[in-house]
């Protein structure tokens, strides 16, 4: 890939040139050279660890680079911190939030900036600029602002994110994944925003590894593998698959790769399930299929996934796994009925963050290896190598911290810490959010095995193309209720949208 010629001479925006940075003696950024123009949306795609993150974080001041040079407008600029960045226009929505779960949504968007009367607080104006600027901005599904950010769930607090940075004097705007937990409306609400930036002049950094989005957002593509840059592209003139081998190095031959349906007897039966955010639900889900569960935020598929798996109890209704009744009052009790959650939020939810990767492999089955007074370090130590080995995750060795692998490997181990003694049902609950394209397809494939072994997967996803996709059956799911289902085929995603948003009903069985 060449870069292509700056139309009218003129400077570009910003020029990234030879930029370099070490952590220790990992090389993060390898001499990366990156432009962007006003007024276009330039996306930036590798895999997890291809220095993406990590070059935008210079750019914002996060990090300072080791060597190289930083250019806006063709003015060299020193940016030593984020207020050299916020002062130069330069706006980074992180795909790690950033906010302070003890304050509410209004004194987030204005935190630092707060409006005040005679010397106080003015919680009055505080409230009401909130939701201007909610408003404004087209997302109402921000909500209530004067709510708690501890008591939102991921997707809304992503927006909090958004609208934050929106909110200022954009001159250069880094979205690092900010889909990643956004229903399909919010997203369009996005890109409307996006749009309007695009033709004000604003130059935007996309990050994403959702495919689609680039292809339908992006001006041009720069690739980026290993800290360097493979080449930089008009997105016209690229196609998907060429894409993905760029960034993966090597040939990806099915992005949306379905397993074979070979489905068996019913694993899960729920009837009239009702419980926190569940409003009477009902659904069979077979060994060796994937049943899709699709709904934009706030619908209730967490809150269906949580009380299937134990994590809150269900108020009536009835639970059946292998025709017997179940009453789950804990995920240990939903664990031993055969059931298994992959939650959304990995970090807080699916791992221990300050242990390693050994200690969150292992820790499921502590009775094993841990019998009497003393442990069984072989015993552990299979369980561990079993799981490393089998679901392929890379790390150096089972010591190594969980925060120090990349989001795909994070997902793996969440997801192979139950596979010492597989369970009937899985319960994946955006299983590829802030994933890379590659290890999307070790995932994928990963399911297809489970299936193929009789495992009855339940996909939850706002990723409205892979839960078509992956799916065998469909179920249409707003507020709190199943609205909708079907085979997947016999779907397309405008009539999914249309059902989840409320402007038609779809029948209760296609």
């Amino acid at each position: 890939m060449t870069p292509l010629p700056n139309s009218a001479g003129t400077a570009p925006l910003l020029t990234l040139s030879g930029i370099q940075k070490r952590f220790g003696g990992v090389v993060a950024l390898g001499g990366v050279d990156f432009e962007l123009r006003a007024g276009e949306i330039h996306a930036l795609l590798g895999e997890n660890g291809a220095g993406k993150s990590t070059l935008m974080k210079v750019l914002s001041g996060v990090h300072r680079p080791d060597q190289g040079e930083i250019k806006i407008d063709g003015v060299t600029k020193q940016i030593r911190d984020v207020s050299d960045a916020k002062r130069l226009g330069i706006r980074l929505i992180h795909q790690e939030l950033a906010l302070a779960p003890n304050l509410t949504v209004a004194e987030n968007l204005f935190l630092g900036q707060e409006p005040t009367r005679f010397g106080f607080l003015d919680r009055r104006k505080l409230k009401s600029d909130a939701e201007r600027l909610r408003d404004e901005l087209g997302f109402p599904e921000l909500g209530d602002v004067n709510a708690r950010v501890s008591d939102l769930n991921v997707a809304r607090q992503q927006l909090i994110e958004i609208t934050r940075a929106l909110a200022g004097d954009v001159r250069i705007l880094v979205l690092d994944e900010p889909t990643a937990a956004l229903s399909h409306t919010e997203s369009e609400a996005l890109f409307t925003k996006l749009n309007q930036l695009r033709e004000r002049g604003v130059g935007i950094v996309y990050i994403s590894h959702r495919l689609e989005e680039i292809k339908r957002l992006a001006d041009r593509i720069t690739v980026l593998r290993d800290g360097r840059s493979i080449g930089t592209q008009a997105a016209a003139q690229l196609n998907m698959q060429q894409l993905i081998q760029w960034m993966v190095g090597r040939e990806v031959t099915a992005h949306y790769p379905r397993p074979q349906s070979n489905p068996g007897k019913v694993a899960l039966s729920v009837r009239n399930l009702q419980g926190p955010g569940v409003k009477g639900v009902n659904f069979e889900l077979r060994a060796g299929e994937i049943l899709g569960v699709a709904g934009i935020v706030g619908a209730g598929r967490t809150e269906l996934a949580q009380v299937l798996a134990g994590v809150t109890a269900a108020t009536a209704g009835t639970m059946l796994v292998d025709g017997n009744s179940v009453r789950l009052r804990s995920p240990m009790e939903a664990r031993a009925a055969g059931i298994a959650l992959v939650p959304e939020d990995r970090k807080r939810q699916g791992l221990i963050m300050t242990q390693d990767v050994g200690f969150n492999l292992a820790l499921p089955w502590t009775n094993r290896w841990s019998r009497g007074i003393t442990p069984n370090p072989t015993t552990r130590r299979g369980i561990i190598d079993r799981a490393v080995t089998d679901l392929g995750i890379k790390t150096h060795s089972p010591e190594t911290s969980i925060g120090a692998l990349s989001g795909g490997n994070q997902q793996k181990v969440v997801i192979g810490k139950w596979m010492e003694s597989p369970p009937k049902i899985l319960i994946l609950d955006e299983p590829t959010r802030g994933v890379d394209v590659g290890a999307r397809e070790e995932i994928f494939a990963l399911l297809g095995q489970l299936v193929a072994r009789g495992m009855a997967i339940l996909l939850i996803s706002s990723d409205l193309p892979e839960v078509l996709n992956l799916s065998h059956r469909l179920l249409l799911y707003r507020d709190g209720t199943v609205v909708g289902e079907g085979h997947s085929s016999e779907f397309t995603p405008e009539a999914v949208m249309a059902t989840l948003t409320g402007h038609h009903n779809t029948p209760s069985s296609l």
